[in-house]
């Protein structure tokens, strides 16, 4: 039986550190149904809901170096949620369903080794997908480049632009035959 807890522990340990996030949320009265419902929701960003004993992700969660408080809230019936990537999108999941169907209800979490508490699970629910904030962060610093060029142009409108705008070169074609009528003909030698 020790070798099979110490194989569990592993495994959740295995999911915890390969996931920068997890959120601990309590399931009871959830339907094999709605649960069912609620992981393939989660799978569609990247996320997992899975079932352990408070106690297995208590020592998983010590090993992984995880807050103490975290132990606090491992009590009743726990599912524990993690994910590769998209924090933002699986909090948003579990808000929203918990709006659908009133359960589950969000315990903690914790996020790149922080605790956090249900207030700031809906915080980050709240938040835009990685990739809208992403494009609004290269807009922000696009931003200064393209009103630098804007103020620059109007500056060399104002001034009547750059020089060779002002006093255009004459052509090649153009020069060749003012310069012939200028210069004397040629006396043939005697």
């Amino acid at each position: 039986m020790k070798a099979l807890k110490t194989l569990l522990i592993d495994d959740l340990l295995q999911r915890v550190n390969a996931s920068p996030f997890l959120f601990v949320v309590d399931y009871t009265g959830l339907k094999v149904d709605k649960f069912a419902e609620l992981r393939k929701r989660l799978s569609a960003v990247g996320a997992e809901i899975h079932v352990f004993k408070n106690n297995l992700v208590k020592k998983a969660a010590e090993k992984a170096g995880y807050p103490g408080e975290l132990g606090d809230h491992l009590t009743g019936q726990s599912a524990f949620v993690t994910g590769a990537k998209d924090v933002f999108g699986a909090a948003k999941i579990l808000k929203n369903f918990h709006a659908e169907f009133e359960k589950p209800v969000m315990k903690v979490g914790v996020l790149d080794g922080n605790l956090l508490d249900t207030a700031a699970i809906k915080v980050l629910a709240d938040l835009p997908s990685r990739e809208v904030l992403l494009s609004q962060l290269l807009g922000m610093l696009q931003a200064p480049a393209s009103a630098l060029a804007r103020v620059l142009k109007a500056k060399a409108d104002k001034d009547g632009g750059p020089a060779e705008e002002a006093a255009p070169a004459p052509a090649a074609e153009e020069a060749a035959p003012a310069a012939a009528e200028a210069a004397p003909a040629e006396q043939p030698a005697a």
